[in-house]
């Protein structure tokens, strides 16, 4: 059984990863009108995920016998000035998104609840990945400078394959 204050947190965590699928579907979105189809196909898988981690905790939460919910969403943003923006804004949010993690990790282990502790190091994992390959994409945009045109076209191209190798991918 999961503590209440453990379901509270983990139901916080919920809706910080449906906003995160939110946020990255405005993105897409905003990509895809500005014509960067390489970005939007990026930023919508990266919703979809987002989504799918979101589904990972209330089933987790169901399953421990707590009960989830389903959140009420705020509107993100839905301009943004360039594609520099766009990604510093994922760094961002995925920083904030792991310290959310890290203090979940902390409650469960001030509370011994090893279950959940153990539930949580894939979220702990998911983010070394996930702030990677945001500073991935950052040092590709640094490499094209200020230049637009080709060098964002180029990069808009790239962007479809781009992955990174976590430390914990390594054997």
């Amino acid at each position: 059984m999961i503590s209440k204050s453990i379901e509270k947190k983990l139901n916080e965590q919920l809706a910080a990863e449906a906003a995160s699928s939110q946020l990255y579907l405005a993105m897409a979105s905003w990509a895809e009108v500005e014509g960067f189809e390489g970005v939007s196909g990026f930023l919508y898988k990266q919703s979809e995920e987002e989504r799918t981690h979101m589904l990972k905790l209330l089933k987790f939460i169901n399953e421990r016998g707590g009960v989830a919910e389903v959140p009420e969403l705020a509107k993100p943003p839905v301009k943004f000035e360039n594609m520099h923006q766009v990604f510093s804004d994922i760094l961002e949010h995925e920083q904030e998104i792991t310290n959310r993690i890290n203090e979940l990790v902390h409650i469960t282990l001030e509370e011994k609840d090893y279950t959940t502790h153990n539930f949580l190091q894939w979220y702990v994992s998911e983010q070394i990945e996930e702030e990677a390959l945001a500073r991935a994409v950052l040092d590709k945009l640094k490499l094209i400078g200020d230049k637009q045109g080709s060098g964002l076209y180029l990069f808009d191209r790239d962007i479809m394959n781009i992955s990174v190798t976590s430390a914990n991918d390594e054997d």
